[in-house]
């Protein structure tokens, strides 16, 4: 979407590209701004392939489509950015290589880039035991989440085992100018305020909401915009 300087914008667990930045307009504040926003689909989400076996989903394959997809178009001089597994995905892609110019964190806490089997776990819990969850409970809420993005059980199951950790040395070593952004009331990775304490140039940034609603937010895009735009 848009014309412009590039930026890479990767969605979160569960979710699509449409989803996360362009139904509730982030993208379109940032195309308004003078960029072109790329947002590719994950493997095994949205319009991406699904595939059910499992030797498609070895570890770190997102951070490795992700660094496919900058090579195939060419990028040199892009920014990047994610929301949740999105921005876990990006700094395994900044750690393996990957120089975007910026970096957005959004919807991440430290725990969740050094220990992703704790999240993993309930990912998997909740994809194992459909129809099962207390209405208006966590798991209740993520079920609902999947069913309205029509995700695939099977696929995203695989995708569990692509989760790697990143050892707080190598988070430390993220040179690139950096905003984390989170909800006020998200705490399901961790602390993003550990994540600023780290880096050697970042800036935290509250916006209102959870884990679920703060990607929902007006204040999620207009952050975003105004980071790449400073």
């Amino acid at each position: 979407m848009g014309a412009g300087r590039d930026v890479v914008l990767i969605h979160g667990y569960f979710s699509n590209a449409h989803t996360n930045w362009i139904r509730y307009g982030h993208a379109e504040k940032l195309a308004a701004r003078g960029f072109r926003v790329i947002m590719p689909d994950l493997r095994g989400h949205g319009d991406s392939g699904k595939p059910h076996d499992a030797a498609s989903y070895p570890p770190d394959a997102l951070m490795k489509d992700g660094m496919a997809l900058v090579a195939a178009l060419g990028l040199s001089d892009y920014d990047l950015g994610g929301y949740s597994l999105g921005a876990r995905t990006a700094v395994r892609m900044v750690v393996n290589g990957a120089a975007p110019r910026r970096l957005i964190l959004s919807g991440m806490g430290l725990e969740g880039l050094r220990h992703t089997r704790g999240r993993g776990d309930y990912f998997e819990h909740v994809l194992t035991h459909p129809g099962t969850f207390e209405r208006g409970s966590s798991e209740w809420m993520t079920e609902a989440f999947l069913k309205t993005t029509k995700g695939d059980p099977q696929a995203l199951l695989h995708v569990l085992q692509t989760f790697v950790d990143t050892p707080r040395d190598a988070i430390a070593a993220i040179a690139q100018p950096t905003v984390v952004i989170n909800g006020a009331e998200d705490h399901d990775n961790g602390s993003a305020e550990a994540i600023v304490d780290l880096l050697p140039d970042a800036r935290f940034v509250e916006i209102p909401g959870n884990h679920m609603s703060a990607v929902t937010r007006r204040e999620l895009g207009e952050a975003m915009a105004d980071f790449l735009s400073a």
